[in-house]
């Protein structure tokens, strides 16, 4: 246990962004797990309109460094990749 007023601090701060930052990793795994499902099911339409919202969220974790830059472009990127093997 933190003994210092700034130790203390640190904690109650960490402890935020750890709540934060598991809620925003968990929107991400949804969101892919439904452009994934969407392009399984051959919904393309629908996998598109996804696959746009799912690029935002992980673009907007990269930029606040929930997840590392090269991660978001790595997912979005398979993702992609997935959604034009669908098409042909």
């Amino acid at each position: 246990m933190p003994h210092t007023q700034s130790a203390k601090k640190r904690l109650k701060q960490s402890l935020r962004r750890k709540a934060s930052n598991r809620s925003v990793k968990a929107e991400l795994r949804t969101e892919i797990k439904q452009v994934r499902a969407a392009v399984a099911a051959g919904k393309l339409d629908e996998a598109k309109k996804e696959m746009i919202t799912a690029q935002e969220k992980l673009d907007r974790a990269a930029t606040r460094r929930v997840i590392h830059k090269n991660k978001a472009a790595r997912v979005k990127s398979r993702l992609s990749k997935a959604l034009k093997a669908a098409k042909k």
